[in-house]
């Protein structure tokens, strides 16, 4: 079975949405790493030296290769990545080789037969 490793970085307030969201497009697991910070086009404003830019928390999951589009689009249409400039960013990229995934491949396998 192969996957994509699913990066996504999103405003911490809609953390819980695009998890749920994931999770309903496939997604068996991920981890949250919380308190990251991230710059767009436009420097983030301060006051006094402190930055007043919101938080973002960074989620990365492992998908299979034939679910991670549908993740993927899914994650940024409920996070509205496309339509409000600073809500979030999400990517994918290939994963050569995972350990420690075996109850993931076991839950996707039918999943997955049945799409092929």
């Amino acid at each position: 079975m192969q996957f994509k490793l699913i990066i996504i970085m999103v405003e911490d307030e809609r953390t819980s949405s695009v998890l749920d969201a994931a999770r309903e497009s496939g997604a068996t697991g991920c981890t949250v790493l919380n308190q990251a910070r991230g710059e767009g086009i436009n420097p983030a404003k301060t006051f006094l030296g402190l930055s007043i830019d919101s938080q973002v928390d960074v989620i990365m999951l492992l998908a299979e290769t034939h679910l991670s589009r549908e993740i993927l689009e899914t994650v940024a249409r409920v996070g509205e990545f496309d339509e409000t400039p600073g809500t979030g960013i999400a990517f994918q990229v290939d994963v050569e080789d995972a350990i420690g995934v075996q109850h993931q491949i076991d839950a996707l396998a039918e999943v997955v037969e049945d799409m092929l």
